[in-house]
């Protein structure tokens, strides 16, 4: 049966030879935590003073009670040997030396006229080491910072030791009510287990933060400098609430540097406590401060020893001057501005220091900065280390400078950020720079360390853009370590469809020459909506290849060449769109679709030819701190196909890291795309395909294609969700419900709906519903003003980086289209419309129902409409049996019959496709911008990559479609 004993904190180390050895073999040991010990071991009983007489000789030496360490390891602790001389004094330190070694619990000395028995209890072997009570820090956590573990001897001190220690890791989590009672279960064979019993306790908050002796600035503006925050409601979810020492010590030299950039070069923190409140719970830190006066710069100077390094050469840099106000941190970004202007002319380890004489009686600084005199260095060795995968030569490419040129800190710089921009190594990457074998070497030194580049995927998202999406890829942008890119993939979703099989070598045959390939197919839907339902349009499906090679010209240009060749069909949905013709042959009906659509249709071969002239200084070509990017592009589609063009476009972005880690960017691109033959009559000679698109994605606050020209179909007097069903199969309304018309000659039906037409064509407010088809543009320009938000190191490490943004931009410049009306009234009377089978557009009234022939047919009234005449007579207002139109042939009153060619020919193209009455608009075609401001979060989340944007359009025109929130997520699987 397991034993629990009392706590060990207090343990004593009992000597029973003599009270005195006792005293001083005892190890007082200060409690790490008041009341660590829930209860106290009672004391052995002492052992009687041996009879020890002074200057006796030792005669034997025996031990006693040994089990696991041996009778001679025992003697060896002491320094006492059979034959000597002892006292009362050595048999005392014979004790303490016994027990320095913690292998022993209890120790004896009995004298016998000279024959010594050292009698032992060894100390107990540690069988497990357990923690309960601790929630907030996993026992890892503890296992690496103890010092007993299992099978070490079990020692008093290093219980206490252990307790100090847990108590310190949970004060540096805020802890500071933290206790620890540590605990040990006896069990056989003399082993035990040491259990800590833990109560963490809340965490310690700072509940007040004062400051005593400013008088320039306030309480407020002081605190808003340090790290450590008061606890409140603003900051609950902060960690900077807790109290911790090394933060308030990081937080005076907060208040010291702010100072400093204020002018006040005597500023001091007097003092800095924090004291526990009277419950225990939180703190209270107090600062005491002398602001000193303020000073202004006097005369400044720039001084330099180098004698082909002219102090006018970094008075460039040198942005301070007499009058201003004095600031120590600019004068250290001076400095580091120096040092780098240095050594872009050769001087690695250029000494700038600058010398400060302050003036109290005008409260001013004097301030020169000295260049002092170095050799000029050159670049002795290049060391690559930690690349595991990645070879050597893939990183040494990347390098500005060689092995014995001469040291330049801006190609040093640029090989860091060519390095980083490659994509496979940790982002935090220096070009470290040591000392050569002499004073005028230097060694750069590349230590990387190869991150994972390959990526076998699938995944499942939603995106407003594409809805649900499924993709499979398999991408190694390192291929075999030489910097190659190898990638297969495909996706599938309700909108697209694509496969890309793509490879490209940056550096061919090892020459400064890349090349690479694409062989794709993609299938493309576009939409318009029928009310909030999203309705198919056309299909855009293409299948082709890609040869691409690029050179440098320069450092910072580059020219890109491609040779496209692709087959491109675009559809319509036959059962939606499509009517026969006289041949009984399906034909694109412009009722249903549209001209423009019908016009898209058609198989072409493009065969393209391209170039892009890019310019980059990007610090990251992945996530851009600073620099610029400058993309213009050609391409001319010509020989080898059926589609002639010229498409120009431009990108430009330039980025600016601000201060505190904020980092602005600018982005402007545009593009023209003109046609090198006409087309049909009536048609744009650009193909819809072939076109320039904007809104979502990339123009926040518009819907996809939301933005540029538009034909605004509007029906009348329809209901959407009616009307979706009504376009798309044979139904006639009578008030308001709709009626198959098959059924229509046999039912009684009264009255009839009544369409208006808008009196204004731009308010669409009468309408029904309206349907949004975008014919693009040749001519678009968009751009992006954007700042990125800092965040804390915790969010950084999570990839959340939120912006604020404003877009712009416009697409216009295609040709205006045909465009459609039915007539809503016409004398009166309110039509459907169809086409017939030579693919004429005609229109069919509604008529009156009078009631029924002898044989039950429905009598209709022929409107009065055109001049209707039979036989030369006008038979306007006559009656007939034919619901859906009227025969010069047939019509007389009360005959029962309605058959004939012509009549049975317009009620099967009426049942086939009837359509409404509508309007067509078309809309937006002007360069006139539009402007969204919002803000978004990009956040790497365990999910995938997730992009969310809010923006409210500014300015817009008629038939711009809007949309305030877009988001973009996928997941792995």
């Amino acid at each position: 049966m397991l034993l629990l004993s009392t706590a060990m904190a207090g343990f004593p180390a009992y000597a029973q030879g003599s009270a005195a050895a006792r005293a001083a073999a005892a190890q007082p040991t200060p409690p790490a935590q008041p009341a660590a010990a829930s209860t106290t071991v009672p004391p052995a009983t002492p052992a009687q003073p041996a009879a020890v007489a002074d200057a006796r000789t030792i005669l034997s030496i025996n031990v006693s009670g040994s089990q696991r360490i041996e009778p001679d390891t025992v003697r060896s602790y002491i320094k006492l040997r059979p034959g000597m001389t002892y006292t009362k004094a050595s048999l005392d330190q014979a004790l303490r030396d016994l027990f320095d070694t913690e292998l022993f619990e209890d120790v004896q000395i009995r004298d016998d006229n000279g024959a010594l028995t050292i009698e032992v209890k060894e100390n107990p072997v540690i069988n497990r080491v357990l923690f309960e009570g601790n929630k907030r820090l996993k026992e890892d956590k503890f296992k690496d910072e103890i010092k007993l573990a299992p099978r070490q001897i079990f020692s008093p001190s290093k219980v206490r030791a252990d307790v100090a220690r847990i108590i310190e890791l949970y004060r540096r989590q805020g802890r500071y009510g933290a206790s620890v009672s540590p605990k040990k279960v006896l069990l056989d064979q003399n082993r035990v287990d040491v259990i800590y019993e833990i109560s963490e306790g809340p965490k310690s908050k700072v509940r007040a933060i004062n400051i005593i002796g400013n008088h320039v600035f306030s309480d407020k503006l002081l605190r808003a400098q340090m790290a450590t925050k008061i606890s409140s409601l603003k900051h609950f979810l902060s960690s900077s609430t807790t109290y911790d020492a090394d933060r308030m010590a990081y937080d005076q030299q907060k208040l010291r540097q702010f100072y400093l950039t204020e002018g006040y070069a005597d500023f001091k923190v007097v003092s800095a406590t924090a004291e526990l409140t009277p419950d225990r719970k939180d703190f209270v830190i107090t600062y005491v401060v002398e602001e000193g006066p303020r000073y202004k710069y006097g005369d400044v100077s720039v001084e330099s020893d180098l004698h082909d390094l002219k102090p006018d050469l970094f008075k460039p840099v040198v942005t301070v001057k007499k009058g201003d106000w004095f600031n120590a941190k600019a004068d250290e970004d001076i400095i580091d501005n120096m040092t780098k202007r240095a050594g872009f002319f050769g001087y690695a380890f250029a000494d700038v220091n600058v010398d400060v004489h302050p003036h109290l009686d005008t409260r001013t600084m004097d301030v020169i900065f000295k260049v002092s005199e170095t050799p000029r260095v050159y670049v002795e060795r290049i060391n690559i280390t930690g690349n595991t995968l990645t070879q050597d030569k893939v990183i040494r490419r990347e390098f500005r400078l060689n092995e014995g040129d001469a040291f330049n800190e801006a190609l040093v710089k640029r090989s860091e950020d060519r390095i980083k921009s490659l994509g496979y190594f940790q982002e935090k990457f220096e070009i470290e720079q040591k000392k050569g074998s002499a004073d005028d070497r230097v060694i750069l030194g590349a230590n990387v360390e190869d991150k994972a580049t390959g990526q076998l995927q699938l995944s499942a998202g939603y995106s407003d853009l594409e809805k649900l999406t499924f993709s499979a890829s398999i991408a190694q942008r390192n291929f075999r370590g030489a910097g190659q890119t190898l990638q297969l993939s495909g996706s599938i979703s309700a909108y697209s469809r694509s496969v890309d099989l793509g490879f490209s070598e940056p550096y061919a045959f090892d020459k400064n020459i890349a090349v690479g390939f694409d062989i794709f197919t993609r299938a493309v839907n576009s939409f318009n909506f029928i009310g909030t339902s999203r309705n198919t349009t056309y299909s855009t499906t293409s299948t082709g290849f890609q040869l691409r090679a690029g050179l440098p010209l320069t450092e910072f240009w580059s020219l890109a060449l491609r040779y496209g060749w692709r087959t491109e069909n675009v559809t319509l949905d036959p059962s939606t769109y499509y009517l026969p013709d006289a041949n009984g042959v399906p034909q694109c009906s412009v009722l249903l679709a549209g001209r423009y659509l019908c016009d898209a249709i058609g198989h072409r071969t493009i065969s393209d030819f391209g170039y892009s002239l890019v310019r980059s200084t990007l610090d990251n070509a992945l996530h851009p701190g600073h620099g610029m990017r400058l993309v213009i592009s050609q391409d001319l589609a010509g020989p080898g196909g059926n589609v002639r063009y010229i498409k120009s476009t431009f990108d430009g972005a330039k980025y600016f890291t601000l201060h505190k880690g904020f980092i602005f960017s600018a982005k402007l691109e545009g593009g023209a795309i003109i046609p090198l033959k006409g087309g049909p009559a009536g048609q744009d000679p650009v193909q819809l395909s072939d076109r320039f698109f904007l809104g979502e994605p990339n123009f926040a606050g518009f819907d996809i294609q939301g933005v540029g020209p538009k034909v605004l179909r509007n029906y009348l007097g329809v209901s959407p969700a009616t009307a979706a069903q009504f376009v798309g199969d044979a139904y006639e309304l009578y008030d308001g419900q709709k009626t198959p018309l098959s059924v229509l000659a046999g039912a009684s039906q009264q009255g009839q709906p009544t369409y208006t037409l808008p009196t204004d064509p731009n308010n669409p407010t009468p309408y029904s519903y309206t349907t949004y088809d975008s014919l693009g543009g040749r001519y678009y320009y968009k751009g992006r003003f954007e700042l990125e938000i800092p965040l804390g190191s915790g969010a950084k490490e999570l990839g959340l980086r939120p912006s604020i943004f404003v877009d712009y931009g416009s697409v216009w410049g295609v040709q205006t289209p045909q465009t459609i009306t039915i007539p809503a009234t016409a004398a009166g009377t309110n039509y459907f419309a169809y086409q017939d089978a030579n693919g004429t557009l005609k229109y069919y009234p509604f008529y009156a129902p009078l009631g029924r022939t002898n044989s039950g047919l429905q009598i209709f009234q022929v409107p009065v409409t055109a001049a209707t005449t039979f036989q030369g007579a006008s038979v306007a207002g006559a009656t007939t049996t034919c619901a859906t139109g009227y025969s010069l042939n047939q019509v007389a009153a009360n005959d029962p019959s309605c058959t004939g060619a012509g009549v049975a020919g317009a009620i099967a193209n009426l049942k086939n496709r009837p359509v409404p009455p509508f309007t067509e608009q078309y809309t937006g075609n002007t360069p006139f911008p539009r402007l969204s401001v919002g803000f978004g979060v990009n956040w790497n989340s365990p999910f995938g990559p997730f992009r969310i944007d809010v923006a409210a359009a500014v300015l817009k025109q008629y038939g711009d479609q809007l949309k305030t929130v877009t988001f973009n997520v996928g997941t792995q699987f």
